[in-house]
């Protein structure tokens, strides 16, 4: 998922205007105007995504600082090593401190905790998604994050795929009217998804050419079932009541791929810290 120049700059200025719209107010009463090195540490291992970004907030407001950076994204990062060594202004760096570290704990949060579900499954088939259920406009850079823990990402948005859900089936009167009226109309190129509750649904879809049927908070046993009645007819997602305790589990199950709403919703931010060295 590409984040463009100009739409970076879009995030990074409205957060930088957040945080600091009439400046540093600490900072300026303390009179500081100093030249300064800072180091950016790892207090935990974690994979690391976001410094191009974490490094674009400081260069917004100050081109003159200097970074001499040891990790690029997707690298792991242990517990105590220096990320990076940031130069310049000291004023500069703690004016953007704040806004470039939420940018990086958030994003290796996310990246770190895709790595950790796919890690365990690996050895199967299965490909981890990620969802729609994003913190609303930074879905580009909730996403891109997936895709650096070794995630794949699901729809964007409502425009990449057809997938019927439970609120369609209810306003159409039933799953089967749902999946004919979306076949008779699908755009040329595009695959339909069928959301399905239960094995009577399922029954009813595999009667209609469709492409990828996803089970929504399916026990094992019920998957299990399901896998057998499908038997590679069509391909399968997994999706709802998935966590770190059962997605290896369900990932031996044949399914295709297991969607993971948590990944982008519930990651935990990573604990990295900006850290005064010396001033020159």
């Amino acid at each position: 998922m590409e984040v463009l120049k100009s739409e970076l700059d879009f995030y990074i200025k409205l957060a930088l205007l957040e945080d600091s719209l009439y400046g540093d107010l600490t900072s300026e009463i303390l009179e500081i105007n100093a030249n300064g090195e800072f180091l950016l540490l790892a207090k935990e291992d974690f994979i690391l995504c976001g410094i191009s970004i974490f490094e674009r907030v400081f260069k917004f407001l100050d081109e003159n600082i200097k970074f001499e950076t040891y990790y690029k994204d997707g690298d792991l990062v242990k517990s105590g090593e220096i990320i990076s060594r940031i130069s310049g202004n000291v004023k500069s760096i703690l004016r953007g401190e704040r806004v470039a570290l939420n940018f990086l704990q958030k994003l290796s949060g996310i990246a770190t905790n895709t790595y950790n579900f796919v890690k365990l499954v690996e050895g199967t088939k299965v490909k981890i998604l990620d969802t729609r259920k994003t913190t609303p406009l930074y879905r580009k850079l909730e996403k891109y994050a997936v895709k650096i823990g070794g995630g794949y990402n699901h729809r964007f948005s409502l425009f990449d795929g057809v997938l019927i859900k439970d609120n369609h089936i209810k306003v159409l009167g039933g799953i089967e009217n749902a999946i004919k009226i979306a076949i008779k109309n699908k755009p040329f190129g595009k695959k339909i998804e069928v959301e399905i509750s239960n094995i009577d649904e399922l029954k009813i879809v595999l009667n209609y050419p469709i492409d990828i049927v996803m089970f929504d908070n399916f026990g094992i046993d019920m998957i299990k079932e399901a896998v057998k009645l499908i038997d590679k007819k069509l391909e399968i997602e997994v999706s709802g009541g998935v966590n770190i305790n059962n997605v290896r589990d369900i990932a031996l199950l044949g399914v295709d791929y297991i969607s993971i709403g948590a990944l982008t919703h519930s990651s935990r931010w990573v604990d990295v810290s900006l850290e005064f060295n010396q001033l020159f």
